[in-house]
């Protein structure tokens, strides 16, 4: 059978492949307790371990004893507005509804956003390290990611200054993530503008992945890029800070002039969203909900103000203190020559499952790897104990 070339471009998702790993020691005798085994502690998929919030949960029993019909492409009106609602609350900004877009999943949300944007010959600035979905949605777009380096210094972020030096003629724009994945680092607000405004006077797109922003930590970084106009393509998700990874619902704030267009592709794409997760994501608004997503927002900075001064003591680096999310990028140089092989070594010594960082770039991967503090602090806790056990 003859596939599509596209497919060249796409590498496999070494997370899953690592997780497939995993999930095979899991089940063999290191972990077989009546065998003196020990579970696997998985801190390599990016998943919080708190789950949707109990309004949320209670929703989805209503709901389905009634009618579940399509709804909009674009989603829910309500929906739309309790969205447009907690930019109000969060942000102090005014973003009308008529310029949301209810997604299925964060996913859904850049793939339309880069088939309505870009095509063949065109390309599109990415940092390196980066999610490896988002360039691959470029790429499925038949345009081309191009990811320029990017180390400590700058916060594994782009700054504005090499972004004016890589754009050229194919450039259609920038794909950004702040809070990123893998790093948990933010672009500083004015290193976002800078850029933003390049970009605006190429008459280029600037497209920002923000389904961390309700995760920040620090206040300087705990800004919304759609504060710079309404020009910017914003994408967030329930998935992360609403906890509801497996309920596949997200949204894009959009341009004015783009809406038709992402509503045309979505009509055609999906149909619509999942209308039970959307019904039961309006729960997700409710006070005393927020309430408890701001107390697990408080659990997770506890993780990461421990993950980090543990694995910095381990000499597994930190350079960039994540100041989002929930994810660690650690340089492994210190105690192997490469980290996809460490990974795999350390699911045999230490039952313990990270991300190498062949995933997120090109640029030394087999130097990074990433863990996610998403799971409990007990987990943690008794993973940098095995963890120092095995590099002692």
């Amino acid at each position: 059978m003859k596939l599509a070339a596209r497919l060249d471009r796409i590498e496999p998702f070494y997370v899953m492949e690592l997780a497939k790993a995993a999930a095979r020691v899991a089940a063999g005798p290191l972990c077989d307790a009546a065998q003196g085994g020990r579970r696997m502690i998985r801190l390599n998929v990016g998943e919080p371990d708190f789950g949707a919030a109990p309004a949320v949960r209670e929703a989805v029993g209503r709901v389905a004893q009634g009618p579940t019909p399509y709804t909009d492409a674009l989603g829910l009106p309500a929906l739309r507005e309790a969205i447009s609602r907690w930019y109000a609350q969060r942000f102090g900004l005014a973003i009308s509804p008529d310029r949301i877009a209810v997604t299925a999943g964060a996913s859904a949300g850049l793939q339309l956003a880069c088939l309505a944007l870009f095509e063949r010959g065109d390309e599109v600035l990415m940092p390196d390290p980066c999610y490896p979905c988002n360039r691959h949605f470029v790429t499925a777009a038949d345009a081309t990611p191009r990811l320029l380096p990017t180390g400590a210094a700058e916060r594994f972020q782009l700054g504005a200054q090499q972004v004016r030096d890589a754009w050229t003629p194919a450039t259609r724009g920038v794909l950004l993530a702040s809070p990123s994945n893998p790093t948990g680092t933010s672009i500083a607000p004015e290193v976002l503008a800078d850029i933003h405004g390049f970009v605006r006077e190429r008459g280029g797109v600037t497209v920002v992945d923000e389904i961390y922003l309700p995760l920040s930590f620090e206040e300087h970084f705990s800004h919304t890029a759609l504060a710079l106009g309404d020009d910017v393509v914003s994408v967030n998700s329930f998935s992360k800070y609403f906890g509801m990874t497996g309920w596949r619902l997200g949204w894009l704030v959009l341009p004015p002039a783009l809406v038709p267009a992402i509503e045309r592709l979505a009509q055609n794409l999906y149909i619509c969203p999942s209308m039970l997760a959307q019904m039961a994501a309006l729960e997700a608004f409710r006070p005393e909900s927020i309430a408890e997503f701001e107390r697990r927002r408080s659990v997770l900075k506890q993780r990461r103000d421990y993950v980090v001064a543990a694995l910095n003591d381990l000499g597994l680096s930190v350079p960039v203190a994540p100041d989002g999310a929930f994810y660690a990028w650690m340089d492994v140089s210190r105690h192997h020559a490469d980290s996809w092989t460490f990974a795999h070594e350390l699911l045999q010594s230490a039952q313990v499952a990270l991300t190498p960082g062949r995933d997120f770039g090109a640029t030394d991967p087999q130097r990074w790897m990433r863990l996610s503090f998403a799971s409990s602090m007990e987990d943690l806790q008794e993973a940098v104990a095995r963890l120092r056990e095995v590099l002692a």
